[in-house]
């Protein structure tokens, strides 16, 4: 081939131009890694899983129209290449190829003739993308106490940050597990050990937009716990990492989609450790950071998770590294790491492109495997955890700004690992 054609040829004001009269769209969604268009059709383009060959028509005449429209905003991963199948394509022959490599566009192709051939009347990317609600609420549950029992309490989080009174909990009472939202408004509790770590699980439970959890959901893929979770993409979640045996850690992954079913193993990408932590940041991606290895203090990689889930190789974090510490999103678009290993109490700011900060230093008492949540909306709340040899029940809240407070006093039972996610679109 003798050149390439990129995209944004035409860059105009972002919204897709009137289409011709007769424009039919076709209602089945092209997830095929190559497809022959017809003119007078749109097509919705779905490259998830593989990059698409777009075969234009081999004649054409002047004025007919096709729309193509990047349906899971994946172009950016997997391309959109068009053949033009012999046709000029704004006055190229088909020698050259025209590949859209940008998530969010959409394309209205306009044929005018021989010489020009096919012209992109607008090839923007669709700016907006729909971003749910905040969530204004948050939950802790499960964990252990010192008498070495797993509970299955739980502690509701108001909008204000005001933890309640333990309530009796539902499914397996187990520590170690992980949690995060999903569906916008609901949250999911999954994986996890007995104390002693010898019995590792994959059971999930689903919590609904009031705060009720429900029973055991059979465990998928790997079994262990101290995994990473964390939302992403539109109601998307994802635990990774993790132990699944006394001695060992793993990388592998799980994606949850908007319903609360959880996948089968996808391989593990990056070092693979446990005691991870993860955040949303942004306005559909996640990271997932820190962490240990075998007889480690800790590490501070991080992994950036897509809006399609996918998890990226090893970038290097900021500050001390270390597992058994909380995480949570604050301001809407960033996250805070805090606490840890050998009762630190220094904080890591991750702002909205999921990079770290350097050491903040923390507030309150210096404790680790404690959980956080966010609340509010734009706030956050690190609470429970061990200091010493003393389970706590004492929270921290965080501010829009990543501005942590000193204690406020307990409320429910002290305990060790508990986990904890947001919830409810309702303050």
């Amino acid at each position: 081939m003798s050149g390439t054609i990129g995209s944004n040829i035409l860059s105009h004001s972002g919204t897709v131009a009137e289409t011709a009269a007769g424009l039919n769209w076709v209602s089945t969604v092209v997830t095929a890694s190559t497809v022959t268009v017809e003119a007078g059709n749109g097509y919705w383009i779905n490259t998830t899983s593989n990059a698409c060959v777009i075969t234009l028509p081999a004649s054409a005449e002047a004025g007919d129209q096709i729309v193509i429209v990047d349906f899971a905003r994946t172009w950016g991963t997997n391309s959109v290449t068009l053949d033009s199948n012999g046709l000029n394509f704004q006055g190229n022959d088909d020698t050259y190829t025209v590949e859209y490599t940008t998530d969010g566009q959409s394309v209205n192709l306009i044929y005018s003739d021989s010489t020009k051939g096919w012209l992109p009347l607008e090839d923007d990317v669709v700016a907006d993308e729909p971003v749910a609600p905040p969530t204004q609420k948050g939950a802790f549950a499960y964990g252990f106490v010192n008498e070495g029992s797993e509970v299955n309490v739980k502690n509701l989080v108001n909008s204000s940050g005001v933890v309640a009174a333990d309530v009796t909990g539902v499914g397996t009472a187990r520590a170690y597990s992980s949690a995060c939202s999903y569906g916008g408004d609901k949250g999911i509790f999954g994986f996890g050990a007995n104390l002693n770590g010898t019995s590792k699980t994959g059971i999930t439970n689903l919590m609904n937009n009031s705060g009720v959890i429900a029973t055991d959901t059979s465990g998928v893929g790997l079994a262990r716990a101290n995994c990473g979770a964390a939302g992403y993409g539109v109601g998307l979640a994802i635990f990774a990492f993790g132990d699944p045996a006394a001695s060992g850690h793993t990388g592998v992954s799980n994606l949850v989609n908007s319903s609360g079913v959880v996948a089968s193993d996808t391989s593990a990408v990056g070092t693979v450790r446990t005691m991870v932590e993860g955040i949303r940041y942004g306005v559909d991606t996640a990271v997932l950071g820190y962490g240990t290895l075998t007889n480690d203090a800790g590490q501070n990689i991080l992994n950036k998770v897509s809006n399609v889930g996918v998890v990226a190789s090893d970038s290097t974090g900021a500050g001390t590294g270390r597992g058994s510490l909380a995480a949570c999103s604050y301001g809407g678009d960033k996250g805070i790491f805090g606490y840890g290993t050998g009762d630190t109490n220094v904080t890591n700011l991750i702002n909205n492109l999921g990079n770290a900060s350097a050491d903040v230093s923390g507030v309150g008492t210096a404790r680790n495997n404690l959980s956080a949540t966010n609340y509010g909306g734009d706030k956050g709340l690190f609470g429970y955890g061990l200091s010493g040899s003393t389970n706590q029940s004492m929270t921290n809240l965080v501010n829009n700004l990543g501005v942590v407070a000193s204690d406020t006093t307990g409320v429910g039972t002290g305990r060790v690992t508990p986990s904890a996610c947001g919830y409810s679109y309702s303050a």
